[in-house]
C-alpha cells in the first residue's frame, strides 16, 4: 500500500486540485480528522476524537519528558510517567495508526481518479484492504476506552431452571443444558454440577459451575429467559407449543472477599429427595441456606455429606450475593438506562428458539439466525455472543456522555 502511495508520488499522478478539495472537507468538520469520512459509518464521534488527541498530545510529552534530561528527576516520578505512558500508549498508539489509515484513504480515493486503469484498479484493491484494517483499529481503540469489568475474566454460576411449559419446559431446560456443555467442550472449560432437580431427561433445575478464563465475560449475555416454539415429542395433534427456561450466569466469587455474617445465616437441613441409595431418604443430608437480611435462599441435595451440600450452597450464595452488589454499583453508575444484558434479570424474554422456521431470534439486538441445529449443539451459540458482545460494548461507548468519562486503562 504505502509502496504504491509512494510511486504515484514520484511519478506527480496526485492531483493538487482534488487534495485542497479534501482540505476544505475536513476543514467543515475540524473535530474529525481529514479522511474519517471515507471510511465509512463510525462509532468513534466527534467528541472521542477530541478526547483521542488530547490523549495523543500528553502521550507526546511524557515521551518527550522521558527521552530528555532525566538526570534530576525522581525515581518515583520516573515510575508515574512509565506508567502514564505504557497506560496511555494502549490507546494513543492504535489511535495514530488509525490516522495514517485515513490518509492512506484520501490518497487512494485521489489515485482511483486517475487517468492510469491500471493505477485506478490497483487503488481499489488497496482500499478495500485499508478499510478492513480501519475497522480493526477502530475496533481496538473501543476496546481500549471501554471500562473493565474484573468480574469479566472469572469463572461464572450457571444456573438454568424450567419456566411456563410443563414437561416440555423441563425438556427444554436439558436442551439448553446440552448446549452449553458443548459450548464449554468447544471452549476447554470444565464444568461441574453443584446442584440438579431432573427426572430422566427432563430438568427441572440445574447449577453448575463452569471453570475456565473469561467464562463469566463469554456467558453473562446467555441471562434471561429462553422461549421455545416447537411441536414437543408428545403432541399427537402436531401443534406448536411454546415454552420458557430461565438461565441466570453469576460471576463466581472464588477470589472476592463477599463477608457472610454466620448471624445472618437460617440454615436448614432436610431430607434429600431422589431415586434411593444409602443415604437419601435416610439422613438430613439436604441443605437450605437462606441469608436473612436479603432474602436469598439457596438449597443443595447433590452431595451425600450434609458437610459437602452446605459448602457448595455457601458458593452459589456467595456468588448471588456478589452478583447482587455488582448490580446494584453498575446501576448506580448508570442509572440513566436499565442494563439487562448480564445482570441475571429475567422479567424479559431475551431470546427465541423457533423449530419450524429453523429460527434462533435474540430480541435485544433483533439478530436472527437460521441454524436450529448448530446453536443447540454449541457450534453457533458463539455468533449470538459476538452479536451480544458489540451491541454490548457500543452501547458503554454511547453511554460515555460526560467528555471526561474515557480515561487511559488501569493496569
Amino acid at each position: 500500500m504505502r509502496a504504491l502511495v509512494r510511486d504515484v508520488r514520484l511519478s506527480g499522478l496526485l492531483n493538487t486540485g482534488m487534495t485542497q478539495s479534501y482540505a476544505t472537507t475536513a476543514q467543515s468538520k475540524p473535530a474529525l480528522p481529514p479522511g474519517s469520512e471515507l471510511a465509512g459509518k463510525s462509532n468513534l464521534t466527534a467528541k472521542i476524537h477530541e478526547k483521542l488527541k488530547i490523549m495523543q498530545y500528553k502521550h507526546n510529552k511524557i515521551m518527550e519528558q522521558m527521552t530528555g534530561d532525566i538526570s534530576g528527576m525522581e525515581r518515583e516520578d520516573m515510575a508515574r510517567l512509565a506508567k502514564e505512558q505504557s497506560s496511555m500508549g494502549m490507546i494513543v498508539v492504535p489511535y495514530e495508526h488509525l490516522l495514517k489509515l485515513y490518509s492512506e484513504l484520501i490518497e487512494l480515493e485521489q489515485m482511483m481518479s486517475a487517468d492510469d486503469p491500471d493505477l485506478r484498479r490497483l487503488a481499489r484493491e488497496e482500499r478495500q484492504e485499508v478499510l478492513e484494517n480501519v475497522v480493526t483499529a477502530e475496533n481496538d481503540i473501543i476496546n481500549a476506552l471501554l471500562p473493565k469489568d474484573s468480574a469479566e475474566s472469572a469463572g461464572a454460576i450457571l444456573e438454568i431452571r424450567a419456566g411456563t411449559g410443563g414437561d416440555e419446559a423441563s425438556i427444554f431446560c436439558g436442551d439448553l443444558l446440552h448446549m452449553y456443555e458443548k459450548y464449554a467442550q468447544l471452549r476447554k472449560w470444565k464444568l461441574e454440577t453443584m446442584s440438579m432437580d431432573s427426572e430422566g431427561d427432563k430438568i427441572k433445575e440445574i447449577v453448575l459451575k463452569v471453570s475456565g478464563r473469561g467464562v463469566f465475560g463469554v456467558l453473562m449475555f446467555e441471562s434471561g429467559v429462553h422461549r421455545v416454539q416447537r411441536v414437543p415429542a408428545t403432541e399427537t395433534q402436531g401443534r406448536v407449543h411454546t415454552s420458557t427456561a430461565t438461565v441466570a450466569v453469576l460471576p463466581h466469587a472464588a477470589n472476592v472477599n463477599i463477608v457472610i455474617k454466620e448471624s445472618d445465616l437460617r440454615i436448614d437441613v432436610f431430607r434429600a429427595s431422589g431415586k434411593g441409595g444409602q443415604h437419601v431418604n435416610t439422613t438430613d443430608s439436604a441443605v437450605r441456606i437462606t441469608h436473612i437480611p436479603t432474602g436469598i435462599s439457596v438449597e443443595n441435595q447433590q452431595e451425600r455429606s450434609q458437610i459437602q451440600n452446605r459448602e457448595r450452597a455457601m458458593q452459589v450464595l456467595r456468588a448471588r450475593m456478589y452478583e447482587r452488589e455488582r448490580s446494584r454499583l453498575d446501576l448506580e453508575r448508570r442509572a440513566s438506562r436499565n442494563k439487562l444484558i448480564g445482570s441475571g434479570d429475567r422479567s424479559e424474554k431475551c431470546r427465541t428458539y423457533n423449530y419450524a422456521q429453523n429460527r434462533v431470534t435474540d430480541h435485544r439486538i433483533n439478530f436472527s439466525m437460521f441454524n436450529i441445529e448448530g446453536m443447540m449443539n454449541g457450534t453457533a451459540l458463539q455468533i449470538v455472543i459476538d452479536q451480544l458482545r458489540i451491541q454490548h460494548d457500543l452501547d458503554e461507548l454511547a453511554s460515555m456522555d460526560n467528555f471526561d468519562d474515557i480515561s487511559p486503562p488501569n493496569q
